[in-house]
């Protein structure tokens, strides 16, 4: 994250506003609150507080899903959305900058890892039983 976040912190988001943002633009509809977390590996908590702030600063807009009351909706707003085209072409530079550094084949290595480890660790996949005695 240290390569990213002088250019995040040059249009004043977090690194952690940054993933919702992308996650949003990258929806060609509004997502849930719970997609969101879920794509962005943020906990309930803190996209709630991160929400509200992006809401403030008038990059997203939050809506009550038409299906259920209870739900709520997230998408960009034209300011969230120009804020994204601003700076996505800077983040995709870092990202390829990485890419060339460490080894396109290493790198897709290593996100298959990752990948790997979050389906393991997730909720859904109790992993191995305790030995028993």
């Amino acid at each position: 994250m240290r390569h990213f976040r002088p250019l995040l912190s040059d249009h004043d988001i977090t690194e952690q506003q940054w993933r919702v943002l992308r996650a949003l633009a990258a929806a060609d509809q509004p997502l849930t609150v719970g997609d969101v977390a879920e794509q962005t590996f943020l906990l309930g908590p803190s996209l709630s507080r991160i929400a509200a702030t992006l809401q403030q600063r008038s990059l997203i807009e939050r809506t009550t899903s038409a299906t259920d009351q209870r739900r709520s909706n997230l998408s960009l707003t034209p300011n969230g959305r120009n804020l994204v085209n601003q700076v996505a072409p800077h983040s995709e530079s870092v990202y390829r900058q990485i890419e060339t550094s460490f080894g396109p084949m290493r790198l897709n290595q290593l996100l298959g890892e990752l990948h790997d480890l979050t389906a393991a660790l997730s909720p859904s996949n109790s992993g191995p039983s305790p030995p028993t005695s």
